[in-house]
């Protein structure tokens, strides 16, 4: 395909995805799931599990094997400008008065699973034919097990904004917890893939440039309020340049140093400066990953063939990876925040939201498929995961609203605001 063919190719592709990612999410919200649900599960429908099942040649014409990597680095742009945006939102100040339990429920939320992740591809991994022939046992647990320790803390925070519960106890609590469970997450997956090089220098270089990142941040920090004010005399096409040039060069850094951009964009949002002009700005870059982070999704679709999953060996590793990921998350999370002295109502919904996975768990499946730690079985397997989990998330939270509603211990009435 030449380069003056992919344009128009381009083009249709988003016209199709962005059509079918507003179909499934309308189908979606009437059963309760937010939107990025739907645009999880019409990626999945656009790929070789369903479109490329029925009509094998309409996808092909529609996502040419060019197309793919521009999909990818487009998504990536959506990916990034949706995280800035996250972290915007996050409130450091409503950790307050939560950051012992957020600690507690972070650890276990990331170990636990973790290890039986590593004791599930340990017991069954070389009979399932799931992993990839060139790749270590030890490397395929260890991928498996960070891919299940990943909390997917973009999804976390819209489902807590979108329910308004920011201000709640447990809202706070897995905002906190889930910022530090992906932010370990992706110094292991560093580590990961400097095992499967054969050297330790991927982990170094990923700690040493994530205390650089660190040190940049805080120097951001203190220089906030003169930020500020300069924005306030500059124009508003100057401060988006800036603003974007600031968030790619974040991006491109985070990734050079194995934390990926998605993370950097995180960590810029919640240190950017506040003021009306700066506000306005940010709002003004929203859109971008609303367009765009379906094409990252419709990417993550076109890898994942669930036909791979029809072997019995396959399917019971996909149904061990999901109970594993469960009772690994879910459970720990539970018991860690119970420890912790939380009431079982806030604990319960803690768990909850620890559990989904969706978008991070994606990233980290993409960037092991491309290092050939990850074959098309284990993908599509792991992809299965992501789904189930975070479909569980808002049902989950219905049930345990229904179940304690009209309770004394109902957490809206134990759990007092956090924060402004």
């Amino acid at each position: 395909m030449s380069t003056t063919e992919l344009g128009p190719a381009f083009f249709i592709a988003v016209v199709v995805i962005l059509a079918v990612c507003r179909i499934v999410s309308r189908l979606l919200q009437t059963v309760g799931q937010p939107p990025v649900v739907g645009e999880m599960l019409a990626g999945v429908v656009l790929g070789p599990s369903v479109l490329g099942a029925l009509l094998p040649g309409v996808e092909s014409a529609l996502f040419p094997t060019e197309l793919r990597p521009v999909l990818y680095v487009v998504g990536q742009i959506g990916l990034v400008a949706f995280m800035f945006h996250v972290g915007w939102d996050f409130r450091a100040d409503r950790l307050r008065g939560v950051a012992r339990s957020a600690g507690l429920v972070s650890a276990a939320g990331l170990v636990v699973p973790m290890v039986l992740g590593v004791a599930l591809i340990a017991a069954v991994g070389e009979r399932t034919g799931a992993l990839a022939p060139d790749v270590s046992l030890t490397v395929s647990g260890l991928f498996v097990g960070v891919a299940l320790a990943v909390t997917a803390f973009p999804m976390l925070a819209r489902i807590i904004a979108e329910r308004n519960l920011a201000k709640t106890r447990f809202g706070a609590l897995s905002l906190g917890a889930g910022a530090v469970d992906d932010a370990a997450a992706w110094v292991l997956l560093a580590g990961v893939f400097g095992i499967a090089g054969g050297s330790a220098g991927k982990v170094s270089v990923a700690v040493a440039g994530g205390l650089g990142l660190i040190a940049v941040l805080a120097v951001g920090v203190r220089l906030r309020d003169r930020t500020a004010r300069l924005a306030e005399r500059t124009g508003a096409d100057q401060l988006l340049l800036a603003l974007v040039g600031v968030l790619f060069l974040i991006a491109w850094y985070t990734d050079v140093i194995g934390l990926y951009a998605v993370f950097g964009a995180f960590s810029l949002g919640v240190v950017f400066p506040r003021s009306p002009q700066l506000d306005d700005t940010v709002r003004t870059l929203q859109p971008v990953g609303a367009v765009f982070v379906p094409l990252f999704f419709t990417y993550s679709g076109l890898n994942t063939d669930f036909t791979l999953l029809g072997s019995g060996p396959v399917l019971l590793f996909t149904a061990g990876c999901v109970v594993v990921a469960v009772v690994g998350k879910f459970g720990a999370c539970w018991l860690a925040a119970r420890a912790a002295g939380e009431p079982n109502p806030v604990a319960l919904r803690v768990g909850a939201l620890m559990n989904a996975r969706g978008l991070m768990q994606l990233v980290a499946l993409n960037l092991g498929l491309a290092a050939g730690i990850v074959t098309q079985a284990m993908f599509s397997a792991l992809v299965v995961v992501a789904i189930t989990t975070t479909v569980m998330a808002t049902p989950l939270l219905a049930l345990l609203d229904r179940r304690d509603r009209g309770r004394a211990d109902h957490p809206r009435e134990t759990v007092v605001a956090v924060g402004p």
